[in-house]
């Protein structure tokens, strides 16, 4: 039995982890802590466990063995650090980090604790995404020309992301540090490693930070992404769009259609998707099943984000 902490509610993913956890026969919920005490001590009540108001104390319960970590992303790094140190597995949502640096910093912390770090990268794990990127790896599709991915929602016009999510001191962006972290490690999951980004945010709603969002990105291989992302967009499919020398794959929400020079357009039924990687975590943790959404994939994935956010402020392309 993995005995786990829940370390803020800040995020609008912690109460489905909770949820999830709860129903897991190998898991559960011993405590939580939350940098806003009223937040936490609902929370705690309401999961029927305590709420410990100090994280260092927490954190040496002998019935945490594991934390999940759903704070602002501007504390990830204290608390990734702070939980390692004290011997904690750790999972956490996307972004690692706000940058490379903090992420270097993590890295050390966990591979001295020799913890388990798993970052949630649930586009990984569908079906339609490991069918694509073997079509790749196969050479299905010849040489990668061009990737488009699109995931967006309405969050900040339906009203149902709170006033917070708009802070750019605590989030360290608006939809493509949320979001837009779904396209970004997509493409860098299947094209490789990238040379330069150039990224075009505006704002439409009125916050202080961008919600719609679009990055263009070009890798080693000469392939070019674009990745795109809104939060006042509520009524688009999720688009995964790659397009190679010999074929092309079209995909949308799951449906997926591939066209190549050798058959004209084929409607595929994806395979199974991996577990959730929430569910990986508890997996390399109980039973030593690998980790495939690390501490490399959460480095590369602020990497990606870093560089998109500087190319918007400083209006040029950034190059790695």
């Amino acid at each position: 039995m993995l005995h786990i902490a829940m370390l803020s509610k800040w995020h609008v993913h912690a109460e489905n982890y909770a949820q999830f956890i709860q129903d897991q026969p190998d898991a559960q919920i011993t405590c939580v802590w939350d940098e806003d005490a009223a937040r936490g001590k609902a929370w705690g009540e309401t999961l029927n466990v305590p709420f410990i108001s100090d994280l260092d104390a927490l954190l040496a319960r002998p019935d945490v063995d594991a934390v999940i970590i759903d704070s602002p992303t501007s504390m990830h790094k204290e608390l990734m650090v702070k939980a390692a140190k004290a011997g904690k597995h750790i999972f956490t949502e996307k972004c690692m980090c706000l940058t490379v640096a903090d992420c270097d910093e993590v890295i050390r912390a966990v591979e001295d604790a020799g913890v388990i770090f798993t970052i949630s990268f649930p586009q990984r794990a569908r079906g339609r995404s490991l069918f694509v990127k073997k079509c790749v790896e196969d050479g299905v599709l010849g040489d990668v020309t061009m990737l488009r991915t699109r995931t967006s929602h309405n969050g900040a016009t339906a009203g149902w992301l709170p006033d917070y999510w708009f802070d750019p001191e605590t989030t360290g962006g608006g939809a493509m540090m949320d979001l837009g972290a779904h396209p970004m490690y997509l493409a860098r999951w299947i094209l490789g490693r990238p040379t330069r980004i150039s990224s075009l945010f505006n704002t439409r709603a009125g916050y202080a930070v961008e919600d719609n969002a679009v990055c263009a990105i070009e890798f080693e291989n000469k392939a070019i992404a674009i990745a795109e992302t809104s939060l006042i967009s509520g009524m688009n499919p999720e688009m995964l769009e790659v397009y190679g020398t010999k074929g092309v794959l079209l995909c949308a929400d799951d449906s997926v259609r591939l066209r190549t020079q050798n058959a004209d357009w084929t409607e595929i039924t994806p395979p199974a998707g991996d577990p959730l990687p929430l569910r990986q975590f508890l997996d390399s943790v109980l039973y030593g099943k690998p980790v495939q959404y690390g501490l490399q994939e959460g480095r590369e994935l602020t990497e990606l984000m870093e560089a998109a956010y500087r190319s918007h402020r400083e209006h040029r392309e950034i190059t790695f």
